[in-house]
């Protein structure tokens, strides 16, 4: 199965239906660039707001626009000051609770469950229910038809990309790995989770 290829529109119509049904927001805007306006349009100006890792993000220069604005609260620029190893639970309780936080996820399955895999687990307190508003972006490349073929393109797809880019970035050979897998079914807050589809092979 080739991972990078766009979902038609009838499968990206079905998936929001499924997601909705499913307590979480969901829509499809034309392209990068109005993902990025509807992102910082959902959030208030002066706003606590965490920006996760994500190359979703980078290549959109969502994280950008919201870190480097002056607009928003950043609680990344906070926890770049901070000292990780005197630091490191402040640093988890900043990480674990913002106001709102923007990120990406690895699948999307058809009948609307939301798949995210992490190594350290960092981003992962905030998606399930640490953060108020939660603002994914993601493109429809990731949409699959069910679960297993979601963990297959974990496994077999994002993990060499995500092990290869942190062996680049930190000089590293052990890579990446799958330590902790997020599954969300269902949201019991349907104003808490927003997913923003574009049609464009972004992250991975």
């Amino acid at each position: 199965m080739i991972y990078d290829t766009l979902a038609n529109p009838e499968v990206v119509a079905k998936t929001i239906t499924s997601l909705k049904s499913n307590g979480i927001n969901a829509m499809v805007v034309k392209d990068g660039l109005e993902a990025k306006q509807r992102v910082l349009e959902m959030i208030p100006e002066g706003a606590e707001v965490f920006t996760m890792q994500s190359m979703t993000l980078k290549t959109l220069e969502i994280d950008k626009a919201i870190n480097e604005s002056g607009k928003y609260n950043s609680v990344r620029n906070q926890l770049m000051k901070l000292n990780r190893q005197t630091q490191s639970l402040q640093m988890q309780k900043m990480g674990a609770a913002p106001e709102y936080c923007v990120g990406s996820v690895n699948a999307i399955t058809e009948d609307g469950k939301v798949v995210i895999a992490s190594n350290t687990g960092s981003q992962l307190s905030a998606y399930v229910y640490g953060s108020a508003h939660v603002i994914w972006v993601v493109g429809t490349q990731k949409i699959v038809p069910d679960l297993d073929t979601a963990l297959k393109r974990i496994n077999d797809h994002v993990l060499p990309l995500e092990s290869d880019r942190i062996n680049k970035a930190y000089n590293l050979t052990t890579g990446s790995y799958v330590s902790k897998l997020l599954i969300i079914t269902r949201e019991i807050s349907p104003t808490r989770l927003t997913l923003i589809f574009v049609p464009e092979v972004v992250g991975y």
